[in-house]
């Protein structure tokens, strides 16, 4: 779609029909418990004038200027404009000059520097470190910016009541990203590229030498090379075809690229990686402490192939426990800046999309030499522990180890071992295990972590990677085991490190978690409240609330929709330098150890920490610091690609699934319709305001709900109501639903 009204009309039109959309006063959703700010009406003439002289400065224009620089043509345009001027110089609200031209007479509004968020095709939000408050772009006053940009924009003082801050781009700085994804559409001359990603919202003009050999309706990556003007669309060129849009691998890809995330190896990583010998010398064991004798097994999802961590388990002769927490060494083979460490530190994560793994590390390494397989020598990173039977440490060591499991679980046959009646040596350690994990886990809520578990769907997928079902992931004691004592050991490694120089702490990668914002807080404790829950904001008491919470909406179709919002109003986790706790979990310390198959800043910590135990001095805390940043960017990156993929596999599951009615609870309202979550399957679709034919019906946005004028009927966030689908959009990944009376 060319949403620029001033486009060139000699200009190719986009084949993409304009947004049908309506324009929202206010938002309310599940997975953003704000408003949106409301839109105002057209801007009077005279304020349009005065518009012009927003700036401020020693500027001056002449009419003509000024009728251009307003957009009117017409003969009783330009007198209404002049009229305008003429009746603001009388006014003294602007200068008019000697020479016949008029300048304003304000100070310079202020500028400042952020990053456009383009909400919708009609308006932006610029995200300023400089602004304690994001600033309201109107999709006209972006001047051709795009989502992602890094612009200056200029804050208009006196904006409408409850508006808040409003501005107007000024400049921009840096493209946020030069590569889309999208659907391209051939015709003779010329080709648009209609952009996947959801906040773009003008297509890509595509001229034919430069399709590249791409056909109508291929998914494309295109590089941009002019950026949109007044007159054109953004044009660009092709650089890859991914595939027929539609098809599960283009799609998958496409989410890759959506997100700029790689979708292969260069071949000199590749070559780097076969190169490692996989024998491992006698002079390395030597080096190690070697644990090959004592038992030790794995506990993984079943279709697993990297298996990062192996406990280890021994009765010590006075009656303590040693437990080993065994770590895939990544490090001994990944060498600090070789090939291999940088597109490591590129990719910063392995990305789980819903068919396939897309890893940080080469196979060869991910599923091989790292890989903690059973019955063979494996070099790791350890933490053991002596424990009492009431889980308290008595003592904690950390080094280079060698390791042998003797057994590798699935998470299924871990649980029957536990639930089982069987009394082998393997079997009783692992009911061992369980039970000091449970103390563990219960001396962790006694402290004041959070008590929230987030649904995880999956898919059963055909041999061509379709939805034939969906299922929740279920967790049990064999998940919470193997979670307990990997969060174990990243807080004491954590806290090991911290301790090393009190007076001076050395720098180190840390996982830190930032209690809630006050604002957000208080939202939800509004929201929270209408279901009859208090939440208390004070110190422990919030944790506790909490908690209180989650267990009071076990089974309730609410359940995840509060769960889900609680979480939201909670900070972002991140990694940095700064030793700071870690509000979910209540630990002083934290930081990730072991999963340095699929995590760059485990591989960081491993480093650091044979380091300090070498008695290694600090290293540059600022480098160390920007590559936490960027791990936490790819982090978001990968997370948000997974989301993609759960949702193209959930409309596609419903292009396919029985026409039924489903049951369903209200996850979020608007003026334009409300947003239903399926119980049954958790595919989230919206019934159009429109489609609801029995009434009209108007948001009750404070109160998080809708209601008929005529019939008084009342459609709340939380309700559970009937649907059933009527469209399934694979392209926008949307479904379409309409309420069952």
């Amino acid at each position: 779609m060319n949403k620029n009204p001033k486009a060139d009309t000699k200009k190719p039109k986009s084949p993409r029909q304009k947004s049908s959309t309506p324009r929202n006063k206010k938002t309310v959703r599940a997975n953003n418990n704000y408003p949106e700010k409301p839109l105002v009406a057209k801007k009077s003439l005279a304020k349009r004038v005065l518009d012009v002289f927003s700036t401020g400065g020693k500027q001056s224009y002449s009419i003509k200027q000024i009728f251009k620089r307003l957009q009117v043509q017409t003969p009783n345009e330009k007198q209404q404009a002049a009229e305008a001027l003429q009746s603001l110089a009388q006014q003294r609200e602007i200068i008019k000059t000697a020479d016949g031209k008029f300048k304003s007479k304000q100070k310079p509004l202020p500028i400042v520097r952020g990053r456009v968020d383009f909400v919708n095709p009609r308006f932006a939000y610029v995200i300023s470190d400089q602004s304690d408050e994001d600033i309201w772009v109107d999709a006209d006053a972006l001047h051709y910016a795009l989502h992602d940009d890094i612009v200056d924009v200029q804050v208009f003082p006196n904006s409408p009541k409850g508006k808040g801050l409003e501005g107007e781009v000024v400049d921009i700085i840096e493209r946020g990203r030069q590569e889309l994804v999208g659907t391209i559409e051939v015709s003779a001359k010329y080709a648009f590229v209609i952009p996947d990603h959801r906040r773009i919202h003008a297509d890509i003009f595509i001229p034919k030498h430069r399709i590249h050999g791409a056909k109508n309706g291929d998914k494309v990556v295109v590089r941009i090379v002019d950026w949109p003007t007044p007159k054109a669309n953004a044009s660009g060129e092709v650089i890859e075809v991914l595939g027929k849009a539609g098809e599960n691998n283009t799609e998958m890809h496409a989410i890759l690229a959506e997100f700029d995330l790689p979708l292969r190896f260069p071949p000199e990583v590749l070559q780097e990686a076969e190169m490692i010998p996989e024998a491992i010398s006698k002079a390395e064991i030597r080096k190690r402490r070697d644990l090959r004798k004592i038992m030790t097994f794995t506990i993984d999802p079943h279709d697993a192939k990297d298996f990062d961590d192996a406990i280890s388990f021994q009765i010590l002769d006075n009656g303590n426990y040693e437990i080993g927490v065994h770590i895939a060494d990544v490090t001994h083979y990944v060498q600090d800046g070789s090939g291999l460490d940088k597109e490591a530190y590129r990719r910063a994560t392995s990305v789980y999309l819903v068919d396939r793994v897309v890893p940080m590390l080469p196979e060869r390494l991910s599923n091989g030499l790292c890989s903690l397989r059973p019955n063979e020598d494996k070099l790791t990173f350890s933490a053991v522990f002596e424990m009492t039977p009431e889980a308290q440490i008595v003592q904690e060591w950390f080094g280079k180890t060698i390791i042998h499991s003797d057994r590798r679980y699935a998470y299924e046959e871990a649980q029957e071992a536990i639930e089982g009646s069987d009394t082998d040596e393997m079997t009783k350690a692992l009911k061992t295990l369980n039970a000091l994990a449970k103390q563990m886990t219960k001396q962790r809520f006694a402290n004041g972590a959070i008590n929230f578990e987030t649904t995880e769907v999956k898919f059963r997928l055909d041999e061509n990677s379709k939805p034939i079902g969906i299922y929740i992931k279920e967790r049990k004691d064999a998940h919470r085991l193997v979670e307990e004592f990997m969060l174990l050991a990243n807080k004491r490694v954590a806290m090991f490190v911290s301790n090393i120089n009190k007076r001076k702490p050395l720098p180190m990668v840390y996982r830190t978690h930032d209690a809630p914002d006050q604002e957000k807080l208080q939202n939800f404790v509004g929201f929270a409240k209408k279901f009859g829950y208090e939440i208390k904001t004070q110190g422990s008491a919030l944790a506790a609330s909490l908690n209180k919470l989650s267990e009071g909406v076990q089974g309730k179709p609410q359940q995840d929709v509060l769960q889900y919002l609680a979480i939201r109003t909670m900070a972002k986790a991140k990694y940095t330098t700064l030793s700071t706790s870690h509000f979910g979990l209540a630990f002083s310390h934290y930081t990730h150890f072991t999963s340095p198959i699929r995590r760059y800043p485990d591989m960081l910590v491993h480093r650091l920490l044979h380091h300090y135990l070498r008695k290694g001095a600090a290293v540059e805390a600022e480098e160390l610091e920007m590559r936490c940043m960027h791990a936490s960017d790819m982090e978001k990156r990968a997370a948000d690609a997974e989301r993609a993929s759960i949702k193209y596999k959930q409309v596609e599951y419903m292009q396919a699934a029985e026409r039924k009615v489903y049951e369903g609870v209200v996850t979020g309202v608007t003026e334009w319709g409300i947003y239903v979550e399926m119980i049954e399957n958790k595919c989230e679709g919206m019934v159009r305001m429109s489609d609801i034919d029995d009434d009209f019906y108007e948001l009750d946005a404070d109160n998080y709900r809708i209601i008929g004028r005529r019939t008084k009927r009342i459609i709340a966030f939380g309700d559970v109501v009937k649907v059933t689908v009527l469209d399934a959009n694979l392209s926008k990944r949307t479904i379409d639903l309409e309420l069952v009376a």
